[in-house]
């Protein structure tokens, strides 16, 4: 099965602060899948490291109030389309980001409380009927 992973689950440093959450249950999923890795936030224009963002209603705003919105958007739009391209039917995301978050995201105050949410990304890799888990999920994944 071909599997559309975060790219930082995977050791890119991709991250807004320019690091990475290398994930070695994500990573020993290559031993029986082909993992397709993707930074939506990257996609979308935004630099490595960049200011954090969180979701703030239908808006992603960086900390210092910067709306980048339209970023995230272009990103979730271009992570669809490689995993269109790849025949992706599944996706394995980086948890709690304003992008990748699936079930519960940071609430948009800058103080890590979580509210109930999916990033930009994981909301249309739905939408597009692609099957996404959480980094923490993936056991899930044979289920």
């Amino acid at each position: 099965m071909k599997i559309l992973v975060s790219a930082c689950l995977l050791g890119v440093p991709c991250r807004y602060d320019g690091a990475s959450k290398p994930n070695a249950a994500v990573i020993a999923l290559a031993k029986q899948h082909q993992l397709i890795p993707v930074c939506p936030e990257v996609e979308g224009g935004l630099s490595t490291p960049r200011s954090p963002a969180e979701l703030q209603g239908e808006r992603v705003q960086t900390k210092a109030g910067k709306d980048v919105t339209a970023a995230y958007q272009k990103g979730a739009q271009k992570a669809l389309l490689v995993a269109i391209q790849n025949s992706c039917t599944h996706a394995i995301l980086k948890e709690k980001s304003p992008s990748c978050g699936k079930g519960l995201v940071y609430d948009g105050t800058f103080s890590q409380q979580l509210t109930k949410g999916d990033g930009l990304t994981a909301a249309c890799l739905m939408q597009h009927g692609i099957t996404v888990y959480g980094e923490s999920e993936i056991l899930l994944l044979g289920s």
